[in-house]
């Protein structure tokens, strides 16, 4: 495998497992599990919703077919940073750049089309009598997620437009020779895509405020502040973007500003924690599949935050920036916390769903698979990252 392949692969790698796994999932979720919750016949926008769901297709078949165009898909990482990203040696009009910062747009397009729903929804279909305090906690966690998509994720499909036209057009929006700054674009990308890990494990946390209580047959402890903390790690995900930028040069005032805001936001996060562990103290426990994957889920959720409390602190941050250790740290947030979550919910589900049970003891063999092979795979990125071995390298010196 080549660089060029290389980079291609993880670039698709990463693009795939946000945009046409993690989103699209936990959106099917919100549309079976929002009406029901709040006593809905259907979403407020019925058309809109079945809109924002076949763009995904579309924007996914662009994905795939940029492996089959003139240079192959994009291969300048998921996060797409100029001026790399606005190459074209070749010269083609359609390539693989152009067609993953199309399917970007229209991801975001579609995003926002299904948040608009979302919020809508909750906050004009409630059912008579049901006040926001009435509400399933899954459905505070899913409207403060869907705020933060309306909110930040305008900025992303904006800049993505934008870059699109310095690759096809030869507009300079990036481009430092006609007079663009690069930078700019980070500080689109990263006002949305830090707060879309919140958008990702908002939901997330949902799951756990409902699946707890169930499987520890206790209330789920500390209601209101769990769901008031969701909107305030809505407010603090606003404001700590900058962390990711830290080696590109910005102001100390900056640094020092956005390091404050970035570990303040483990305080809300913190109190969903000491909750669910409030929820589960002196609990009746039934060790089911979905208690176990919620169990496994916050397990590596408090190991990310700890490894995300280093990362907020500037030394530490410049020092590990591109090297494994933030690979480790995003891997256990997405897969070892969100998808966990996500299969808690399925199988919790799965009978309301579909009308039939689950295989108990297979969900089990699953979950233990699960839990046990994403740490044997992301934990040793930790100390080879502090070590310093770089990511998004495809070869090294064998010495």
């Amino acid at each position: 495998v080549d660089r060029t392949v290389y980079n291609g692969i993880y670039t698709m790698h990463g693009t795939i497992m946000l945009f046409l796994f993690i989103f699209p999932v936990l959106n099917g979720l919100n549309n079976l599990l929002i009406p029901t919750m709040i006593g809905a016949p259907d979403m407020a926008f019925p058309r809109l919703n079945a809109v924002a769901f076949w763009l995904v297709p579309v924007f996914g078949t662009l994905l795939i077919a940029s492996f089959f165009v003139p240079g192959g898909p994009a291969n300048s990482g998921w996060w797409s940073f100029p001026p790399v990203s606005i190459q074209n040696p070749l010269g083609h009009f359609v390539n693989g750049q152009g067609l993953w910062l199309t399917a970007v747009a229209l991801s975001g397009v579609s995003s926002i089309m299904g948040a608009v729903n979302f919020v809508t929804t909750i906050l004009r279909m409630r059912a008579p009598g049901m006040g926001f305090f009435r509400m399933p906690i899954f459905c505070w966690t899913a409207l403060a997620a869907q705020s933060l998509q309306l909110i930040g994720l305008p900025a992303l499909t904006g800049g993505a437009v934008m870059l699109l036209m310095d690759l096809t057009f030869g507009t300079s929006f990036y481009e430092p020779e006609g007079g663009g700054d690069p930078v700019l674009y980070q500080h689109f990308f990263w006002f949305y895509s830090h707060p879309a890990v919140y958008v990702i494990i908002l939901p997330v946390f949902g799951i756990f405020s409902e699946l707890f209580p169930v499987y520890a047959r206790k209330p789920l402890f500390g209601y209101v502040y769990v769901a008031v903390a969701s909107f305030i790690i809505v407010g603090l995900g606003l404001v700590v973007w900058v962390h990711h930028i830290f080696p590109s040069g910005v102001a100390q005032w900056m640094r020092n500003f956005f390091m404050f805001s970035t570990m303040l936001i483990a305080v809300p996060t913190g109190v969903k924690v000491f909750a669910w562990l409030g929820t589960i103290w002196r609990g009746k426990l039934r060790l089911t599949t979905p208690m176990l994957f919620c169990l496994g889920g916050l397990f590596n959720f408090v190991f990310a935050g700890v490894t995300g409390i280093m990362l907020a602190t500037v030394p530490v941050d410049i020092h590990v920036s591109n090297t494994y250790f933030v690979v480790g740290h995003f891997h256990y947030v997405i897969y070892g916390a969100a998808v966990m979550g996500i299969f808690a919910a399925i199988y919790h589900w799965f009978p309301k769903f579909t009308g039939r049970m689950p295989y108990e003891g297979l969900g089990k063999v699953h979950f233990l698979l699960t839990f046990v092979g994403a740490n044997l795979n992301f934990l040793p990125m930790h100390p080879l990252g502090l070590m310093g071995m770089p990511r998004r390298v495809s070869s090294y010196d064998p010495e």
